[in-house]
């Protein structure tokens, strides 16, 4: 574009004609809601306005001097002095030509990783003319705001800071290096982005990238800018990636070194020392934070600049916004925008939801091992978060997961894994109030804003992060303070019934009292608390954190049974409260089990101070602004619980030592109760106990015929591993299930399974049950069928409490319940259980190469992972992970005739037969009818044939049996 108006006189043509094409082309380039920013002499690029007043203010005031590469309205720096369109892309010396055809997608990708930087610096030359190398010249606000103008110069410096000016410039260099002399297809930097690709996609070691690349180098010609090591190779790629930081933390999980805290040397809760001692150290030396080694690091993975930059990579600005552009919006449940609490917050911040942009985050936490050797109890726990803006097909993938921290071991951080959240707190309140970011999709800077809907936990982790104990009496925490439980006194442990309360007020199963727990049930069912009711609940209580700093969790007996007599005298007239005549029932492991009513707003103030005892802590998500209006806050991991419900029915089907739920300690537990007479042991004369068969007890020959179904089992590839390992025949059991195991067991295979060994009854109870579990886990969910769900399964746990004992029903069968009622809340589960958590897990346990620093191989393995990632997106004709081929990849050409498709590869030796002639006529008119290649020659063979043969055709169809 001609620039030469510019030094022309105001009143001249040609200049007032430049200010046209000039605006004319900005408002392509770089208009934002109709305007662009002034060049004038006055503004300095500092204001925006609309184009009439932008060509008044040029006219009267002058373009600015020296603003001759226009970078704020739409162009790029350029690589000599003719000029290039601001869509071309070149490196350093080499010329646009050279560079493009490398076609190695780095240009683009460089735009992506710096955002306004990268789309205005692609000559080095010019960057040197332009941006000073002095840094202290740069930071002169005298020259910032000259070129800048004062308030672009303060927006845009945390994407054109120094560093990353110089960061941008290495890489610019390093792009434009040649792998070798002459080599036309890779630069320095592709390559070594192509090798570190492939050793991320197939696991290789760092000892053997440092192998390969000192036999890449003796084998290249002389003059290769290979580097020598895997550690050098890192160095050069890192500028692409993001970093961590690394936070000490007190040993016994008081606190943080960090914020206000960060240059403290003990710990302020426990005095612990914030350094690993050793037994020559002086506690009062001078070099002491030299010398020694932090007791424990949290390795914390920034939040905002990931989510700057899914916005900035071009690949995947726009399906950030899928969920409200791209979704179908007919009332089926298929993405958790479509549920009841997305669109409650939705609807209570109006700011938040008009753009759709916002990001919704799911947290989500798991200990596990990090060693291959699973005999160690080492515990590490990260924190991973779920972006929930992308569609189906990229929300869960491994790929979009975002780790926050890497919270380390020995121990799990149990109920003070708010410590370790306080970053990322921190981090959520700054997205809740608005972040500048730039949208590479709509190239335009925008006020990025993020809530945290709700997390992903197991059952323990469900307590650790909501605060609320999930053993003892009052486990379940959509009840609440209203939990059905009863200590059985035989088992020694708690069983949770009362599922009579779900079923309409008129239903006959109500009154049967022998049938069920020996009461009438009147009761409705309970309201799950609110985040209102809940900081209602703890109103005065406070939590000290520590391991170091807990009091003994032993309780006296009689500490235990007068805190229950108080609940018992206080509540006790309101019928709400269950009266035990041991004390021995309310032992528990550090809990108090209490049961209340069901409405918290109904007790006074002494039951709800017992109330404030059943919370363990006070949750750190409450310190979010919007955390206490969330519908849904935590979510009940389905997969956990498919597992427990079928460990439970094959456990007590196949009468397994330890795991059924049917045994003598059961029977007696019925006694005491009173109910289900003919179940109950019987002494016999020979001082033996008999226990009577009930309707579930299997004959070994059952057990057989049940374990042989499953021995012999073949099911498609990738459908369900191989159960058959499981089964032991020999004696009758089937052990070492996974979760997914159950999954495919409980849904599919037992009702057929069972059909030869149970009775109807029961086969009804495990259809009922498996008919549920998968329509709960269906993609798509209808809020109707939600709803008879809900009534369906609360009368299928009914039969249940008729026929199993209440040693069945653990805290697993009864979270049941409340699945149907959590999915019209949070959508389909798959975006809520704990599948794609648990196997994120297996990747992350595979970074680790250093047994002594399990975390610290799992950062740097996971940035690693996380810049490759990123890069794989602009490589071309590469394999990704993508567009990774399946484990059992079958080209199928499409081009050729469907009826001579074979949808697989042939495994095994051919075999050759011969047709019958009734076979062979089928085939051959099954082809003449259904081949379309051979309709012309049909059609040509009818019009000119003979007569005759026609006649000698039918007559050998109607001879074939036709």
């Amino acid at each position: 574009m001609d620039k030469s108006w510019i030094s022309k006189p105001r009143n001249d043509n040609a200049y007032i004609d430049g200010v046209r094409n000039f605006i004319k082309f900005a408002m392509e380039k770089s208009s934002i809601n109709g305007k662009i920013l002034c060049p004038c002499r006055k503004c300095y690029n500092n204001s925006s306005f609309v184009p009439e007043v932008v060509e008044e203010h040029l006219v009267w005031n002058g373009f600015l001097l020296g603003y001759n590469v226009w970078v704020f309205h739409g162009e790029s720096f350029v690589t000599s002095s003719s000029e290039i369109e601001c869509t071309s892309f070149a490196l350093g010396s080499t010329s646009a030509q050279e560079s493009s055809s490398r076609q190695d997608g780095l240009g683009g990708l460089l735009q992506d990783v710096f955002g306004i930087m990268g789309t205005n610096l692609n000559n080095e030359q010019v960057m040197n003319e332009t941006i000073p190398n002095n840094l202290e010249e740069y930071n002169d606000e005298a020259y910032a705001t000259g070129f800048l103008g004062e308030q672009n110069f303060n927006e845009r410096s945390m994407q054109s800071s120094p560093s990353e000016t110089i960061r941008y410039k290495n890489l610019v260099k390093d792009c434009d290096q040649e792998l070798y002399p002459g080599c036309k297809t890779f630069s320095k930097i592709s390559f070594i982005l192509r090798l570190f690709h492939l050793k991320c996609l197939n696991g290789w070691s760092g000892k053997s990238f440092t192998m390969l690349l000192q036999l890449l180098k003796d084998s290249f010609p002389e003059g290769t800018s290979l580097p020598s090591s895997y550690y050098e190779a890192k160095k050069l790629i890192k500028d692409l990636g993001l970093g961590y930081e690394k936070i000490h933390i007190c040993p016994n999980d008081c606190m943080l070194y960090w914020g206000e805290t960060m240059d403290q040397e003990y710990c302020n809760v426990c005095g612990s020392s914030r350094w690993t001692m050793n037994k020559d150290d002086d506690d009062g030396s001078d070099d002491l934070r030299r010398k020694k080694k932090p007791a424990k690091i949290l390795r914390y993975f920034p939040l905002i600049p990931r989510l700057k930059r899914i916005y900035m990579s071009s690949k995947v600005a726009s399906l950030m916004r899928w969920h409200d552009e791209g979704r179908i919006k007919d009332g089926i449940l298929r993405h958790p925008a479509d549920g009841l609490a997305w669109k409650s917050f939705d609807d209570h911040y109006l700011d938040f939801s008009s753009d759709p942009r916002s990001v919704r985050l799911g947290l989500a936490s798991d200990g596990f091992n990090p060693f291959r050797t699973m005999s160690t109890t080492y515990s590490t726990w990260p924190v991973i978060l779920i972006p929930y803006n992308l569609p189906p097909w990229l929300c869960m993938k491994q790929s979009s997961l975002i780790l926050s921290m890497v919270i380390p071991g020995e121990k799990g951080p149990g109920n003070d894994i708010d410590i370790y959240l306080q970053p990322l707190i921190a981090e959520l309140k700054q997205l809740w109030d608005g972040v500048d970011t730039f949208d590479a999709s709509t190239k335009q800077n925008f006020i990025m804003k993020g809530a945290l809907m709700w997390t992903v936990n197991d059952f323990p982790a469900y307590a650790n992060l909501s605060g609320w104990s999930t053993k003892g009496r009052v486990a379940c925490p959509c009840c609440g303070v209203s939990t059905d439980s009863r200590w059985l006194k035989h088992s020694k442990k708690f069983c949770y019934m009362g599922h009579r309360r779900w079923l309409e007020p008129n239903h006959s199963f109500r009154y049967q009292q022998n049938q069920f727990d020996g009461t009438i049930e009147l009761r409705s069912a309970p309201i799950s608390p609110s985040g209102i009711d809940v900081l209602r609940q703890l109103e005065g209580t406070s939590y000290k954190y520590g391991k170091g700093s807990k009091s003994s969790k032993k309780r006296m007996r009689e500490e235990v049974a007068s805190s229950a007599n108080q609940v018992v005298d206080e509540v006790g007239t309101t019928n709400q409260v269950r009266v035990f005549e041991d004390a021995d029932e309310f032992i528990g492991d550090d809990h108090d089990f209490h049961e209340v009513g069901n409405d918290s707003d109904t007790l006074d103030a002494s039951t709800q101070c017992v109330v404030k005892n059943l919370w363990k802590k006070k949750s750190i998500f409450f310190e979010l602004p919007y955390w206490k209006y969330n519908l849904l806050r935590h979510n009940l991991d389905v997969m956990h619980i498919q597992k427990n419900v079928c460990d439970n029915f094959i456990g007590t089907f196949l009468n397994m030592h330890g795991r059924t739920k049917d045994n003598l300690n059961a029977r007696k537990d019925l006694e005491d109760m009173g109910i289900r007479h003919d179940l109950h042991p019987k002494l016999q004369s020979n001082n033996k106990t008999y226990i009577p068969h009930a309707i579930y007890t299997m004959s070994t020959q059952d057990k057989v015929n049940f374990l042989t179904v499953l021995k012999n089992i073949k099911v498609p590839d990738g459908y369900a591993s191989n159960i058959s390992r499981c089964v032991n025949l020999k004696e009758r059991t089937l052990s070492n299930l996974k979760s997914h195991d159950g999954h495919i067991l409980l849904q599919d295979i037992l009702p057929l399974a069972l059909r030869a060994s149970m009775s109807k009854q029961i086969i009804t109870i495990i259809s009922e049950l498996s008919l549920f579990f998968k329509s709960i886990c269906s993609k798509s969910l209808d809020p109707k069928a939600l709803d008879q769900l809900d009534s369906s399964v609360a009368l299928t746990l009914c039969h249940i409490e008729k026929i199993f004992p209440p040693s069945f029903f653990t805290i697993m069968v009864h979270l049941i319940i409340h699945l149907a009622s959590e999915a019209k809340l949070g959508g389909p589960v798959h975006y809520r259980w704990m599948y794609p958590i648990e196997r994120y897990l297996v990747r992350l346990k595979s970074y680790v190469r250093n047994r002594a620093k399990p975390e610290g191989s799992i950062a740097e393995g996971y940035i690693a992972e996380e810049c490759l990632t990123f890069c794989s997106r602009y490589l071309e004709g590469v394999e990704t992970i993508f567009n990774r081929p399946q484990r059992n990849y079958d080209d199928v050409d499409n081009a050729e005739a469907y009826m001579f498709l074979s949808g697989g590869r042939v495994l095994g030796n051919f075999e050759s037969i011969v047709l019958d002639e009734i076979s062979l006529a089928q085939a051959h008119r099954y082809v003449l009818l259904h081949c379309d290649k051979i309709t012309s020659y049909q059609n040509f063979w009818w019009l000119n044939g003979e007569l005759i043969v026609r006649f000698e055709l039918i007559k050998v169809l109607n001879k074939s049996g036709w």
